[in-house]
């Protein structure tokens, strides 16, 4: 094969997972239909938000002459803030991710993937950095960077059973999305979620499960296998576990959705049958509420 071939070989196998990610991802942000995001407070930017009356040290240069001619005061006008942040992404890609119990639903981190993806686009599209954490990509805006997290969040799935948040690269008061089923160890993301807090990051949790976690339909001689093969169960009376395993998972959320509380992060869960449209209208409302 000429080196052209092996070039363009190289090159398609390098662009073959970025088009359906970013096709698909597109079309779900585009869903949400929000534009350009607005920050809703005063500060350094070019969008006018509001008049405010003028105050004794106001520059006479700031002053808005032509509105305070319709009235006895003179009003100052107020841009909206308009300062880029940092935003950086964690996307569980251990092995319990790529389970979907039926074909008609996506894997858990098909999901992850997609809605992290979507998210992203938002928020370069309303002029944030968005970037990976641990030694992924740095936070950064603009088309290219958008390429870079579609290459990455398509890459291999790691050998682990499961995934553990990273907090490498985290800036003092940035924010940060963590997305996983998070069914393993709960104590990493404990750790995590209290580092972050402590450099006054602040974020969205998303629990991704596939709707047979949910439910547990399960009776009868039933063997319980990891996708990984590492975790093995078998037993004769299913059924019988069923209210015990629902109770670990209610457990299992509500610690959730406590460290998110006692770290001012958000937390939801989101089953794969249902919208991704409205988990990530969902998500974007909850970064909304961590500025």
């Amino acid at each position: 094969m000429s080196d052209s071939a092996l070039l363009r070989a190289g090159a398609e196998g390098l662009a073959a997972p970025l088009p359906p990610l970013m096709a698909d991802a597109e079309h779900l942000a585009q869903s949400v239909l929000l534009g350009a995001h607005g920050r809703r407070r005063a500060g350094v930017g070019d969008e006018f938000w509001q008049y405010r009356p003028a105050m004794p040290g106001d520059d006479g240069r700031s002053i808005d002459w032509r509105r305070s001619g319709r009235s006895d005061a003179h009003f100052v006008q107020q841009k909206e803030w308009q300062a880029a942040q940092s935003i950086l992404l964690w996307v569980d890609d251990g092995r319990s991710m790529e389970f979907a119990s039926d074909p008609g639903v996506p894997t858990k981190g098909a999901r992850a993937r997609l809605i992290a993806m979507a998210l992203a686009i938002l928020l370069v599209r309303g002029g944030e950095r968005v970037g990976l954490s641990g030694d992924g990509l740095p936070p950064r805006t603009g088309q290219v960077q958008l390429l870079r997290l579609a290459s990455a969040l398509s890459g291999s799935v790691e050998a682990a059973e499961y995934g553990a948040p990273e907090t490498r690269g985290m800036m003092a008061r940035s924010r940060a999305l963590f997305v996983s089923d998070f069914l393993g160890d709960p104590d990493p993301v404990a750790g995590a979620l209290t580092k972050a807090a402590d450099r006054g990051v602040k974020g969205a949790v998303l629990q991704v499960l596939d709707p047979q976690e949910e439910a547990f339909p399960f009776d009868g001689r039933t063997v319980f296998e990891s996708i990984g093969g590492a975790l093995r169960h078998e037993t004769l009376k299913a059924g019988n576990l069923r209210d015990r395993y629902l109770d670990r998972l209610a457990a299992r959320k509500a610690m959730l959705a406590d460290l998110c509380r006692a770290t001012g992060w958000q937390y939801h869960c989101h089953h794969t049958a249902d919208s991704a449209t409205a988990a990530l209208l969902w998500l974007y409302g909850a970064m909304e509420r961590t500025r």
